[in-house]
């Protein structure tokens, strides 16, 4: 207090100097220039339980004050369908998006675009699943035709759980379907199969002959959610990256409180989600959420990334997801911490950059 006191005074001082100083001065017409406006920076997001940070982020202020911290104006948007919000991602209409490792590697780094997670926020753990119209185990799949957002992580899980029952992906028919219309899909006489996320997957489970047959927790790890940039942008102006780390370990520590003020963000999220607080906490529950810095640290430099990854690239070249130019499973490069790489070093289109989680663990940002 008396320091503050004291700054109070002196610049008091300074201003009646000033004044004094102007008043024996010639007048003469001074122009002050403006500050120039911080660059406006579009980040794009949509609805799922890992990613519900970023619009409390706002809500709270939160997005306000890394972005003055940082000299960025940041503008969150929400995209009502996922795959949309990466296509724009691509098209350069945005600069930074939600998105799974397996859709940033299949959409954006497939098409030449070079990209980088700023951080990995979770990774699903009973998040994503199969459900069944009227069966009871996974075998009975077989034949069917099975609804999900086509040449996304909901493909991948289909194909990891039919490996996992001995079935193989010509065993099914998949129907592409926008995540904005799959529980709507789910009760049509037609739908046998779906295979959505959450909170998608929450509301299928509660319709009349819903059967969950597997899930994301059989193969933790592989299925990552967290927020990329264009690496052009974060490049040019690293003040964006550090931001959007600020903003969300600020958040997520808060929404990890279980005291009033946590409880106070869970239910923000659950409501902009469109659900209750018991709702919103059920899906947390199958989202293992790095919460803290330190841990997202942890598994980022992890070489169990690079083992998960791996599997995801051969699934997305096996099946086509790179496009129709691809060669081999090693024509897209994706780099990790400490300069591992899979694939082409050539062509790193898809960057693993631990270097905001790293500052955020160290408190330097």
């Amino acid at each position: 207090m008396t320091k503050w006191l004291t700054g109070v005074k002196v610049a008091a001082t300074a201003a009646l100097v000033g004044l004094a100083l102007a008043a024996c001065s010639p007048k003469t017409e001074t122009k002050t220039a403006a500050a120039p406006a911080a660059k406006t920076y579009t980040v794009g997001w949509t609805i799922y339980a890992g990613w519900m940070p970023w619009p409390y982020a706002e809500q709270a202020g939160i997005v306000k004050k890394w972005s003055d911290k940082y000299g960025v104006d940041i503008k969150l948007v929400q995209i009502n369908d996922y795959v949309e919000s990466l296509n724009q991602f691509t098209a350069g209409k945005l600069d930074a998006v939600t998105s799974t490792n397996m859709d940033a590697l299949t959409i954006p780094a497939a098409a030449g675009k070079d990209t980088t997670f700023v951080m990995i926020g979770d990774y699903s753990n009973g998040n994503d699943g199969i459900v069944l119209k009227g069966g009871a185990t996974l075998a009975d799949i077989k034949g069917r035709p099975v609804n999900l957002v086509e040449n996304s992580v909901s493909h991948y899980l289909l194909a990891r759980g039919l490996e996992s029952a001995g079935l193989k992906m010509t065993d099914v028919k998949v129907v592409n379907t926008s995540d904005a219309d799959i529980v709507a899909a789910f009760s049509a006489p037609e739908t046998k199969a779906v295979v959505p996320w959450n909170p998608q997957l929450t509301e299928i489970k509660k319709l009349p002959g819903a059967k969950q047959v597997f899930d994301s927790s059989k193969i933790p790890g592989e299925i990552l959610d967290g927020m990329i940039i264009s690496t052009e942008v974060a490049k040019a102006n690293p003040n964006l990256a550090k931001a959007l780390a600020g903003i969300w370990y600020e958040t997520t520590m808060l929404m990890n409180q279980q005291d009033a003020a946590g409880k106070a963000a869970r239910e923000a999220m659950a409501k902009i989600s469109g659900t209750d607080l018991a709702g919103y906490e059920s899906q947390l529950k199958t989202t293992y959420l790095y919460y803290d810095p330190k841990a997202a640290l942890a598994a980022t430099v992890s070489p169990d990334l690079v083992a998960a990854n791996d599997k995801v690239r051969k699934f997305s070249f096996t099946n086509g997801l790179f496009g129709q130019g691809a060669k081999s499973v090693d024509d897209i490069g994706i780099e990790f911490p400490g300069g591992k790489i899979l694939g082409d070093p050539k062509n790193v289109k898809l960057r693993f950059d631990p270097t905001y989680v790293q500052m955020a663990a160290d408190g330097k940002l």
